[in-house]
């Protein structure tokens, strides 16, 4: 089928750019109707402070064959999250996927600086767009989503369980919130299981968003010159990666056999059988535990 989701309504909360983009992107493909929010517009932009829009990228979910629809929202504010859903229900009146994206912690993040040293009002501001923003919005959408049968909730994240249980992450806060989100997932499993819907928590491994190739000096076209600062970068992928694996996830009609479970855009690629954008299938969680943790050489061979 080329529309496999035809007739489906998604919600990507969090959407403006990296990931949340990639997954309305392939969801549109798939022939959704995808609603995307975030808070930079073309009107006006958020601390980031960076070029990419909503409205671009629900312009890019109708170019894919979707439908997009860009819905400018703060997810930490209980009425607009609320008026999001309202507007989902009298224009749909059905929602069928629900995507956790909300981030927004880039310029928070203090890299490994002990909690005591670390901003505590960034601290706690990451904490509150990477963790409450998923609680309000999964309050508000779930009693839609729970309407008919065979709902899907994606909780992102940034590393498995089995990994994050094992490593700490960068710092106290950033570490605390990508495990509160697993948790998330694997709550929400137990809540909607027996409602018939499913959670998953859902990680990309090592992701070329805008914000990643800028910091590299690169972009999409030139992404291997940056091979020569961070070899191990050979292993990265495209935001529209995991967009297929979200894609993939909702257009199976046996998705409940992951439920609370923590999957990985690489994991799922295997499952699936998807490739990125040049064709390959980049597992990127298991290269990092094989080869850049132990220090080895860099080299992706049978990794993707």
């Amino acid at each position: 089928m080329s529309a496999p989701l035809q007739g489906k309504v998604a919600l990507v909360a969090g959407a403006t750019r990296g990931a949340g983009r990639g997954i309305a992107v392939e969801l549109g493909a798939a022939g959704a109707t995808v609603y995307v929010t975030g808070r930079s517009t073309r009107a006006r932009r958020s601390e980031y402070d960076r070029p990419e829009t909503l409205e671009d990228t629900a312009d890019l979910v109708t170019e894919a064959g979707g439908q997009g629809i860009a819905v400018p929202t703060d997810h930490l504010d209980p009425a607009q999250v609320a008026t999001l859903i309202g507007r989902v229900d009298d224009e749909q009146g059905r929602l069928d996927v629900l995507v956790n994206d909300i981030w927004g912690g880039e310029k928070l993040f203090e890299w490994d600086t002990p909690m005591w040293e670390h901003d505590l009002d960034n601290g706690l501001r990451l904490l509150r767009l990477a963790v409450e923003t998923h609680a309000i919005t999964s309050h508000h959408a779930l009693p839609l989503l729970l309407r008919h049968p065979g709902g899907l909730v994606i909780e992102m994240t940034d590393g498995t369980a089995d990994y994050n249980t094992a490593h700490y992450r960068v710092s106290y806060f950033y570490d605390l919130a990508k495990t509160s989100v697993l948790r998330m997932g694997f709550a929400l499993g137990h809540e909607l299981g027996p409602r018939g819907a499913t959670a998953v928590t859902l990680t990309p491994g090592w992701m070329r968003s805008e914000i990643m190739l800028e910091g590299f000096g690169v972009r999409e076209d030139n992404w291997r010159d940056a091979l020569a600062q961070v070899p191990h970068f050979a292993i990265s992928e495209t935001p529209r990666f995991v967009g297929r694996a979200v894609a993939a996830l909702a257009a199976d009609p046996e998705v409940h056999r992951f439920n609370g479970r923590s999957l990985s855009s690489g994991g799922l690629a295997q499952e699936y059988g998807f490739t990125d954008l040049d064709g390959s299938r980049p597992d990127a969680w298991r290269y990092i535990v094989e080869v850049q943790d132990p220090d080895r050489p860099a080299d992706t061979t049978g990794y993707r």
